[in-house]
């Protein structure tokens, strides 16, 4: 089986996870370096490092674009995530483009091949298209104009007086991944992306996922010495919990999809976990109200007993000693989220962009979608998000969302 590092250096930026669910996915490696990126990060906002690729902005932009050029045969491309497909899906002129797609995705990925042309003449880059001419409006928030483009849940706003970048551009792009590789199939994934990675052109608003470079450091001592005890807990209750259990639940696809999805109920519900002992013993009736549900669905006798067997084996798992490291799992996640929190507190002062949800009474005002952390050791990168406030956003029918032809106006 490959290391976590290696597994890392070989994955391609196509799905994150959220930091402290590293502990539930991750295995022993995985932990260790979530642990390991919130210290950097830390370290990074109390201003013992000048380093701010302990930490990218996360755009809400859609769609995800790839542009570059083909290792294979130097010719420029734009793809869409298909360019990690077996056989790769990649578009080197507008007949490839229409051949595959249709109606607005189309239209921007042609807009997308003929400027983004322009821009990148070496490497592959992975970036978000926050917008393209069509996508801008003028708005009146609090009593200021602004120019907006709202490409999925979040809604950016530059004021007016500040727009003339914005307003001469035919595409809005935030790069925030780079590839190297003699193969697509082959690439690996790094978040080194520079400014000087890309030609600079008025047709191509682009910016990278980097925090503001003037940015000051915001942590206050006391705040600083809450996080770091956190993670001293954090890091005692990973030296308890049986290296063993931490693979397993890392490994075994159904105990790793009941705990997550078992979970993600909780934050939809926006419910903090705060007894874990009671969240292990409410994920255990979860997994057999489950299973009876499906059951009772079931007609022959002959499949109800194979299910039910199937039932038995998942909670078997849930023994008293498997039980009890689980729970300490579910604590050491507890203390990452108070420092998740604490550094998103931090981090959400220095936008650089006004943010807004729109929603059927008006605009209301939003952090980020949240950050990227990144671990140096093994270049792993994972989500930084309020998991409520984002939860809410994305499945609140009181919120409007950009491919919604309300919100479209």
């Amino acid at each position: 089986m490959k290391s976590f590092e290696r597994h890392l250096a070989e994955a391609k930026n196509t799905h994150m996870i959220h930091i402290e669910d590293m502990v539930i996915d991750g295995g022993v490696d995985g932990t260790r370096a979530a642990i390991n990126a919130l210290r950097d990060l830390r370290n990074m906002l109390v201003g013992h490092t000048n380093d701010t690729k302990a930490v990218t902005v996360k755009w809400d932009g859609a769609p995800a674009v790839f542009a570059g050029i083909d290792p294979t045969d130097g010719e420029f491309f734009v793809a869409k995530k298909g360019i990690f497909n077996k056989n790769p899906k990649v578009y080197k002129s507008h007949d490839d483009i229409n051949a595959d797609t249709s109606g607005d995705l189309a239209a921007k990925l042609r807009i997308a091949y003929t400027e983004l042309k322009k821009v990148v003449t070496k490497g592959v880059f992975q970036g978000d298209i926050m917008f393209t001419k069509d996508d801008l409006k003028g708005e009146t928030i609090d009593g200021q104009r602004y120019i907006t483009f709202h490409p999925n849940t979040i809604v950016y706003a530059v004021p007016v007086k500040d727009a003339k970048e914005v307003l001469a551009a035919k595409i809005g792009v935030v790069w925030h991944t780079k590839y190297t590789g003699s193969s697509f199939a082959g690439m690996s994934a790094s978040f080194n992306v520079k400014d000087s990675d890309f030609i600079k052109t008025s047709k191509v608003w682009q910016k990278t996922a980097d925090l503001p470079e003037d940015h000051s450091a915001t942590l206050s001592e006391k705040d600083s010495n809450t996080i770091y005890q956190h993670l001293s807990i954090a890091g005692k209750l990973f030296n308890k919990i049986k290296s063993s259990t931490l693979k397993e639940v890392s490994t075994n696809k159904e105990i790793n999809l009941y705990i997550n999805t078992f979970r993600n109920t909780k934050v939809r519900a926006q419910s903090d976990i705060t007894n874990t002992k009671k969240h292990a013993e409410e994920l255990v009736q979860w997994i057999h109200n489950r299973f009876d549900k499906e059951i009772d669905k079931l007609k022959s006798d002959k499949g109800k007993a194979k299910k039910n067997a199937k039932k038995i084996e998942a909670l078997d798992w849930f023994n008293k000693e498997n039980t009890k490291n689980l729970i300490l799992m579910f604590d050491m996640q507890n203390h990452l989220v108070i420092v998740k929190r604490m550094l998103l507190t931090h981090l959400d002062s220095i936008k650089s962009i006004n943010t807004f949800v729109k929603t059927k009474n008006g605009f209301k005002v939003t952090g980020s979608e949240g950050y990227v952390a990144i671990d140096h050791l093994t270049n792993g990168a994972y989500k930084i998000v309020n998991r409520m406030e984002f939860s809410y956003n994305n499945f609140s029918k009181d919120i409007i969302k950009g491919w919604e032809s309300d919100a479209r106006g």
